[in-house]
């Protein structure tokens, strides 16, 4: 089983998966699919991450292959 670390930690932050799930409102099953890395974290659901933990987790960490067409400014070019 693979284990994506970004959501690990953010499940940490919050106290676990079911209160990570309870705050995004998604089901505790579905953030265990991310965690596995089954499925990939939404766009939506990395945005909220991101902010949840104050940036602790960030949106490149959850779409670490994808990231840059997702979100360009965050590249660093002005």
């Amino acid at each position: 089983m693979s284990d994506f670390l970004p959501v690990r930690k953010a499940a940490a932050i919050a106290g676990g998966v079911r209160a990570l799930a309870k705050e995004l409102q998604v089901s505790p099953s579905v953030v265990t699919e991310w965690a596995k890395k089954n499925t990939p974290v939404p766009i939506k659901r990395c945005v909220q991450l991101e902010i949840y933990t104050k940036g602790v987790v960030t949106r490149k960490e959850l779409r670490p292959d994808d990231w840059h067409e997702i979100w360009p400014e965050l590249t660093g070019w002005p």
